[in-house]
């Protein structure tokens, strides 16, 4: 078995974030690293996020830094990742690509304890770069710029020191003196050697500095000094003319500001009035705003909580640390602030924010001084504060963020063309249910209800050299109505438009006329507003028109074709008639090319079944160019032209083209190459969209010409970044349309349908998906689907938070405190005013109040995911959390179907883990499945972390016990277990009567029920130790699994031994059949391997496509979406599997991994083709692409429409 592997929607969680000028002049970018995809975003000027590129670099990124080197204009990129190589990168604005400069190797590959790329430090002058590990190495690596002024680098300066772990390291600000970098340390040598625990107790954190002698080409130790055992973050502090230089020591409860030769600066942290006394207060994340005359640190807190921290210093000594009070905003995982006054949070769950400032804090409001700081018996007094609605910030955008994933299904429950992936995303308050469509999502702007049922409609604008379009023209079965564009949008008469007739099309023809076509005739609107009228001869109607803007051609019924051009002076003039052998189904002209006066071609569809490419150029007027057949009739055409592009924001190489679409009755859409010279067709591809024919419209999207196509629900094809895409939009069936364009809308769609008139825009092109979000209380954990009453039983459950109640009066107290003004400084107002509306979202916004460890709050919800509603939502009580689901049916058929939920109480997991109880309980659904209601619970000794129906009962893994239940009156009745598991199972398939189950750290185990033994056997397992994250089962003896490595895997039972197991009459095989090494008999077989680079919280086989074949869908935890289709014939196994050789060696990985290396990271990659790698094909400089085509003896159009065939067999 052969699988492609393709990632359908990109990892949306973010591990780090830099910001700087990458593309050179005044704008600034934003570098985010998510896993191992590399993204360069940038807010639009209306305070949009827009996606730049995105490239997979086949790593783990772990840390990103950007310098400048000094007088220049642009900033470089530094990268920290898994593959032993510092690597620095710079952005191609020409190209849109990133330029690997150097890459220097320092180590081993992989993300290990000593070899360096965890830690990355810059000097601010940009003279210098360290990149450290978590334990004993750190190198230095001296940058510079050659006559050429390309950058160059030196070979490592090593700053090693072994038995030593580094927390944090940073630049040192000394202008123009040596390069000085710090560290926080901690040396372990004495704790290694201690076997009384002394040393361990008094082990000490330093804070050191490392100076480069620039002079020498030396690192040395300068400095060290204690440190607090608490700090974790280091933060530079300008210097060299423009601040004290030194550091800001982030540690807990307390910012340090330390320097060699002065005295600690030390202010305590403010905390929240309700965070219990043994929870500390640690720095996560820290942003430095400069300018020329002043600095400040925003430092955010693990609870969201965002402090400006300045300093008072006169001649380089720092006199006073203050830390106010900024804002909260959910936690980060970095913060950027632009110069244009924006700052950029990138979440570390749930969806990533643009903020904007409104002020920079300079109100009063709580803060905490190193001048105030107030020593007591118990150390030092804190400081207390009330978090309060945004002040200083506003949001204005927020990037969708699936990270994590933590349970999903795949489900119609919608009854649309395709199925909806449902995920459970993010934790705590601001987790979601989200339901994916596959398609673009779509913003509707107006809706107007017509007076009859309109058949098509048109924009115009007045002339060519117009911004805007002028009007709306609506066709109707025996009329025309006509809508001026302007402030609103409302019917007008004298536009010269024949009313009484319907309209086969309205374009502008020549410079700045108007032209009407209508079943009798042409109606030509002269700017002047005179009207020359051209009429059909003799009975005969319009029946088909094709056009652009100096050309017509019009077919009458009967099949007779009349050729019109705009001449000099603008009027439109009959050139040729033509009879053709049949009626004519559709017409089209391609668009003039630039500095031409006329298009060369016509294309024309006929009930034959062919379309036939028609010269109009004079010499060869009409004459048949090629003729294509195809597989139905026919039923629209259009031209699509794309520009030629040297990279650029495409991101690809490619000549000038015209394709030719048609759309076909059966629903196909058909699309072709059209020989720009001689109209020859070839490389023709066609894809099915639906249920009706599609109709194709030429429509404008972002500045470039894009194709809509209407079939039972529509579709874009648009260029992005090199790749043709076809994507659906999520929006209802529409019958006609055409481009919008107006001051407030200025790349939007008009379409009909029903009776409606309706304007929208497409939003985020690029997206393979659109989501519908549903807030959710607590942390998900697992949901199931009931997929006859299409409704959702999710559970969700989180540690360390107050139940609903608790948590409603905790809030009533504090409003009542903050009444008698115990926060001091003006907040009484803006507390009293914020009782009156309480924000609605205060919860996701803030966080919940911490409790102590050992409590857990949870709930069992019933959604109905249609309308987005919850019918019952039942919170467990006493400490008690919900772990595991599922629907059973049991014997006795009383109840019909029941839900089993696993639930724990008091489940502690430090200092070690234990448990009051474990229980399983049962409910009974009411009205039609939309409530729960208790039906009993029965106590069991562990946690129940998987549940399953087995045949009319159900079947409990509990820790390492997998036992049969059936159901009593007043609880669950045993009938059968099995206790030689090695540790807990974590989840259980079963099919007929084999019973598949996963092992927490031990991969699958095969088992059998025997029902007249009554007795459940162990017969095959594997001999791979795997920590099942993920599984599924494929078919009888197949499983799917996924480890917590990242790794994606399936192992099989050899087809001999399954038959021996099934023909066995008496059981007597497995019951005496002794295993290896308290192992079962049998062992099952790898038979596929791939390493994803991401943690896989969930598998799923679906298909995504109507009539498509089923692949394995997955999701991580790093929110991405994936696929594995099985190969169905040979010849593309073999193809793909050359090409993936040719990418490997033409075009390896940016960030310096082997990429056979990283897919077998752990496990050698096994039959497993990277699709990824595949489609960075079209990316590839042209002459790149045809050499590799050339080995594979095709072209690069065909390389191009295996790589896009396999994609649609997908999604």
């Amino acid at each position: 078995m052969y699988l492609y592997s393709l990632t359908l929607q990109r990892a949306t969680g973010i591990v780090c974030a830099v910001n700087g000028n990458f593309s050179g002049g005044k704008t600034q970018e934003i570098v985010v690293a998510r896993g191992k995809v590399l993204d360069l975003i940038r807010p639009d000027d209306n305070g949009k996020i827009q996606t730049l590129l995105s490239v997979e670099i086949f790593g783990a990124i772990r840390s990103l830094a950007q310098f400048r080197l000094t007088g220049s204009q642009k900033d470089y990129i530094v990268v920290g990742s898994d593959s032993g190589r510092i690597v620095i990168l710079e952005y191609n604005k020409e190209k849109n690509v990133f330029d690997k400069i150097h890459q220097e190797t320092f180590g081993k590959s992989g993300c290990r304890r000593i070899v360096p790329g965890q830690y990355l430090a810059i000097d601010p002058k940009g003279r210098a770069v360290m990149v450290g590990a978590c334990e004993k190495q750190k190198l230095v690596y001296v940058l510079n710029r050659d006559t050429a002024a390309r950058l160059t680098i030196s070979s490592p300066l090593e700053a090693h020191k072994s038995h030593t772990i580094v927390y944090s390291i940073c630049g040192v600000d000394c202008g123009f003196d040596n390069p000085i970098f710090a560290a926080i340390e901690l040396d372990y040598s004495e704790v290694d050697q201690d076997s009384s625990g002394n040393a361990q107790r008094e082990a000490q954190k330093h804070l050191t500095f490392y100076e480069l002698d620039l002079g020498l080409n030396h690192v040395s130790r300068k400095w060290s000094d204690q440190v607090d055992n608490g700090a974790n973050l280091l933060v530079t502090v300008p210097g060299g003319g423009d601040g004290p230089s030194g550091v800001l020591v982030c540690a807990e409860n307390f910012v340090i500001y330390k320097n060699q030769g002065q005295a600690d600066v030390r202010a305590v942290i403010p905390r929240r009035v309700d965070l219990p006394a043994e929870r500390g207060v640690l720095i996560v994340s820290a942003a430095t705003h400069k300018q020329k005359s002043m600095f400040f640190f925003l430092l955010q807190t693990e609870y969201g909580d965002i402090f400006k921290v300045t300093l008072e210093h006169n001649n380089d000594i720092v006199s006073e640390l203050k830390i106010k009070y900024f804002d909260t905003i959910p936690v980060t995982t970095s913060i950027c602030v632009l110069k244009s006054g924006f700052l950029f949070a990138a979440s570390e769950f749930g969806n990533h924010s643009l903020y904007q400032f409104q002020a920079i804090g300079e109100d009063p409001d709580v803060e905490s001084s190193s001048a105030s700081l107030m020593e007591t018996e118990e150390g030092f007094q804190p400081v207390y504060f009330q978090p309060r609605k945004l002040k200083n910030l506003v949001r204005i955008d927020q990037v969708e963020s699936l990270m994590p994933i933590m349970d999903m299904k795949v489900s119609n429950l919608f009854e649309e063309e395709t199925p909806q992936i449902y995920t459970l995303c993010g934790r705590g308050p601001r987790s979601s249910l989200r339901i994916l469509r596959p398609g673009l999502a779509i913003s509707e702007m107006a809706v107007s209800e017509l007076p009859g049922v309109p058949s098509a409609v048109w924009t115009v604008k007045k002339s060519v050299s117009d911004e805007f379009d002028a009007y709306i023209v609506v066709s109707f079965a025996n009329a025309t109505l006509v809508l001026s564009i302007g402030e609103t949008v409302e019917e007008v008469n004298d536009s010269g438009f024949l009313d009484t007739t319907p309209s086969l099309a309205v374009s502008l023809i020549g410079d700045d006329s108007l032209m009407q076509v209508h079943p009798n005739g042409i109606r030509h609107i002269r700017e002047d507003r005179r009207i020359n009228e051209w009429r059909t001869p003799g009975k005969r109607n319009i029946v088909k028109v094709g056009s652009n803007r100096l050309q017509v051609v019009i077919a009458l019924s009967g099949g007779e074709l009349i050729y019109f051009e705009v001449d000099m002076t603008g009027q439109l003039m009959e050139v040729e008639k033509h009879e053709m052998s049949g009626d004519i189904a559709c017409l089209d002209i391609a668009p003039v090319p630039e500095g031409r006066q006329r298009s060369r071609f016509l294309a024309v569809g006929s009930y034959d079944n062919t379309i036939r490419i028609l010269s109009l150029d004079p010499d060869d007027c009409m004459q048949i160019l090629s003729v294509q057949s195809v597989s139905s009739i026919p039923e629209s055409l259009l031209f699509l032209e794309v520009q030629a592009s040297v990279g650029g924001e495409d991101g690809a190489d490619h000549p000038a083209n015209l394709f030719l679409n048609a759309g076909l009755q059966t629903g196909i859409l058909f699309r072709t190459v059209v020989d720009m010279v001689t109209g020859q067709l070839s490389d023709s591809r066609s894809r099915f969209l639906g249920l009706r024919a599609p109709k194709l419209f030429s429509i404008n999207i972002r500045g470039k010409h894009a194709m809509l196509c209407l079939s039972s629900r529509p579709w874009l094809g648009y260029i992005h970044q090199g790749h043709f895409l076809l994507t659906p939009l999520s929006y209802e069936t529409l019958e006609y349309a055409a481009s919008f364009s107006s001051d407030q809308c200025a790349e939007g769609v008009v379409a009909v349908a029903g009776s409606a008139l309706r304007v929208f825009t497409i939003e985020r092109l690029g997206e393979t998906f659109n989501e519908t979000v549903i807030p959710l209380r607590y942390t998900p954990r697992k949901f199931v689907v009931q997929v006859k009453r299409k409704l959702l039983v999710i559970i969700e459950s989180d540690q360390g938070a107050f139940t609903a109640e608790d948590r409603e009066a905790g809030k009533k107290e504090c409003f009542e405190a903050a009444e008698l003004g115990e926060n001091g400084n003006g907040n009484v107002e803006q507390m009293e005013n914020g009782d009156n509306e309480e924000d609605p979202l205060s919860d996701e916004h803030f966080g919940y109040p911490k409790a102590e460890s050992d409590k857990w709050v949870s709930c069992i919800r019933v959604l109905d995911p249609k309308t987005a509603t919850t019918t019952c939502l039942m919170e467990l009580l006493d400490n008690e959390a919900a772990f595991s689901l599922c629907t059973v049916n049991f014997h006795d058929k009383e109840y019909g179907t029941l839900l089993a939920v696993g639930t724990a109480k008091g489940l502690q997991f430090w200092p070690k883990k234990r448990i009051t109880a474990g229980y399983i309980h049962i409910y009974r659904f009411l009205d039609d499945g939309k409530s729960l209601e208790l039906l009993h619970k029965t106590q069991v000794d562990g946690v129940p972390l998987a549940l399953c129906q087995f045949q009319g009962r159900l079947l409990a893994g509990i820790g390492s016990v997998l036992r049969l239940y059936d159901l009593g009156k007043k609880r669950l009745l045993r009938k059968c277990e099995n206790k030689l598991f090695p540790n807990n199972i974590i989840s259980i398939q079963t099919y007929r009567d084999r019973i598949y189950v996963g092992d927490i750290q031990e991969s699958f185990h095969y088992c059998k029920y025997r029902r007249d033994e009554n007795q459940l056997y162990i017969f095959a397992d594997d001999c791979v130790p795997r920590w099942l994250t993920a599984s599924f089962h494929i078919d009888f003896d197949t499983m799917a699994g996924a480890d917590k490595f990242g790794n994606v895997y399936f192992v099989r039972l050899p087809q001999d031994v399954s038959d021996e197991i099934e023909e066995d009459p008496t059981g007597g095989r497995i019951k005496w059949e002794q295993g290896k090494l308290n192992g079962a008999p049998n062992k099952v077989e790898e038979i596929v391997q791939f390493h994803v680079g991401d943690v896989v919280s969930c598998l799923q086989k679906a298909s995504l496509i109507p009539g498509g074949g089923e692949c394995i869908i997955y999701g991580t935890v790093m929110g991405s979406l994936g696929a594995l289709l099985a190969f169905t014939s040979r010849d593309d196994v073999d193809f793909f599997s050359h090409l993936e050789m040719y990418m490997r060696q033409e075009h390896p990985p940016l960030c310096g991994r082997d990429h056979m290396a990283y897919r077998s990271a752990y496990f050698p990659v096994k039959d497993v083709i990277d699709g990824d790698l595949c489609e960075q094909y079209p990316t590839l400089p042209m002459d790149l692409q045809r050499k590799i085509a050339d080995e594979l003896d095709r072209t690069p159009g065909e390389i191009l429409k295996k790589l896009e065939e396999i994609r649609n067999k997908i999604i």
